[in-house]
């Protein structure tokens, strides 16, 4: 047993100036190296308990950040990407914030930042830039009256998230903080540091933009897409809950990602995740499109007038290779549009 204890504490890697190489010189080393081992899981333990509260202080601006990255790169699920990824960059530059008053106008910017990296990554066509500041100033109403902005914001919060991505970025963040999260001219001014005067430029040729797209729509429903037969499948099994057979369809190495809470890999890793669902039998599944891409709409019940969130299943001849559920980030369905496919059943 001692000699199985030692070539296990033997894997531990210390900081140089503490080098201890267990188990080459004896028993008499074991207590430096429990010591060491005991002081490394307590660190971790203290980083881990420093990363939830951090999450507990931003929670309240999460959605708001959402909504914002949502309407920056034109897609719900891929948003929280984005906002993930701004507040792992958050996290980690936390002494660069001197004044925690201004956390909620730090983070949007990060967030911005993140979303226009995102942009750049993807190859998306640039049109404009955050260091572009508007200064036509004759691009500016000034005789903008209370009725004016209220049917401004009443149309940015009507507009579909893919409206967004067809303004110029700086037009874009302007009308998204202003009409959709209420910002006033100065915070949005200081956030994106740009004047007051270049952002009411750019928000009147933003919702002049906006206004001209929202016209340009065609009148009546639009036709209802099919769905994969892989898809579809797995919503019939679903609603049927047969589990069995869903874990049938799991190829050996298929991707979980439940978003903000874990990822695993692999068939034996993944199969307990229904084991939740079991537990759920009055919810029900039915499959759709959201931002190009086919999901599963999560119903807490038949005949539910609005999704609770939704899942992405990426079924490749006729295997589930990859499951990513939004079940614990609510707040990203709120804007979800996500456009129904025909009735599934059991």
């Amino acid at each position: 047993m001692g000699h199985v204890r030692r070539r296990l504490l033997s894997a531990v890697h210390f900081h140089p100036s503490k080098v201890v190489h267990c188990g080459t010189r004896g028993d008499d080393v074991l207590p430096d190296c429990i010591n060491v081992m005991t002081t490394a899981a307590s660190t971790l333990l203290e980083l881990s308990a420093s990363r939830e509260r951090f999450l507990e202080v931003v929670a309240d601006i999460r959605p708001e950040l959402h909504r914002f990255c949502a309407r920056m790169i034109g897609s719900v699920a891929d948003a929280e990407d984005v906002l993930q990824d701004t507040l792992v960059r958050a996290y980690a530059s936390l002494s660069e914030l001197s004044d925690t008053a201004r956390l909620r106008s730090w983070l949007f910017r990060m967030a911005y930042n993140q979303a226009i990296d995102y942009l750049r990554s993807y190859e998306h066509r640039m049109r404009d830039s955050l260091d572009d500041t508007v200064t036509d100033e004759s691009a500016r109403s000034d005789d903008t009256t209370p009725a004016d902005e209220a049917l401004a914001r009443e149309e940015a919060v009507r507009a579909a998230i893919t409206r967004f991505v067809e303004l110029p970025p700086l037009q874009r963040s302007c009308v998204i903080l202003k009409d959709v999260l209420d910002h006033s001219l100065q915070e949005i001014a200081e956030l994106l540091e740009i004047s007051v005067p270049a952002v009411q430029a750019a928000l009147h040729r933003a919702r002049a933009r906006l206004r001209e797209l929202q016209e340009s729509v065609p009148d009546g429903p639009t036709p209802k897409r099919g769905i994969s037969n892989g898809l579809a499948r797995y919503a019939v099994l679903f609603n049927a809950r047969d589990w069995a057979a869903l874990r049938a369809m799991l190829a050996a190495d298929v991707r979980l990602d439940v978003v903000s809470r874990f990822q695993r890999r692999g068939r034996d890793a993944t199969g307990d995740y229904f084991t939740n669902y079991e537990r759920l039998p009055a919810w029900h599944v039915a499959p759709g499109w959201l931002d190009g891409r086919e999901v599963l709409a999560f119903f807490h019940e038949r005949g539910g007038a609005r999704p609770s969130y939704f899942i992405e299943v990426v079924v490749v001849n006729e295997q589930v290779v990859s499951i990513r559920d939004f079940r614990h980030v609510p707040y990203v369905a709120r804007d979800a549009q996500i456009e129904l496919a025909h009735a599934i059943s059991a």
